[in-house]
């Protein structure tokens, strides 16, 4: 069951939508928030500042109007994906991992090469959302 009290020091940046809990088929309710909190934002900063400078500030967007979705089989997450201006042939990627406590955090954010997101999308493992948003 997901945990409805917000952590201390956490923001909600976003939420699990319709399309992506329908078509991820996921057990959890639309409307779950997704959070980010001071560890998570220390991650993106240490491991990515690139990306963090770039586009830590579209968090949200890239939550609410993801190009594809998916659910990484190594730690359970749930992949954002989103096409964005970046360096020629890229896309970026939001990684989202419940955790222990029962909250969906925003985990780590960066830059996937646009034929690993077609070869994922190919193979499956990631599912276009274009057009199903709004």
């Amino acid at each position: 069951m997901i945990n409805t009290t917000i952590p201390l020091g956490v923001e909600i940046i976003g939420e699990i939508s319709d399309d992506v809990r329908n078509v991820l088929e996921l057990d959890l309710p639309a409307g779950t928030p997704i959070y980010i909190g001071p560890t998570n934002i220390e991650h993106i900063q240490r491991e990515h500042p690139i990306e963090y400078e770039k586009y830590f500030p579209l968090l949200p967007k890239i939550i609410s109007a993801p190009d594809f979705v998916g659910i990484n089989s190594k730690d359970n997450s749930i992949e954002y994906i989103k096409t964005f201006p970046t360096s020629a042939g890229q896309y970026l990627k939001l990684a989202v991992r419940i955790s222990n406590d029962g909250f969906l955090f925003a985990r780590s954010l960066y830059e996937i090469l646009e034929r690993t997101v077609k070869q994922r999308a190919e193979k499956g493992m990631l599912k276009p959302l274009t057009g199903l948003h709004k």
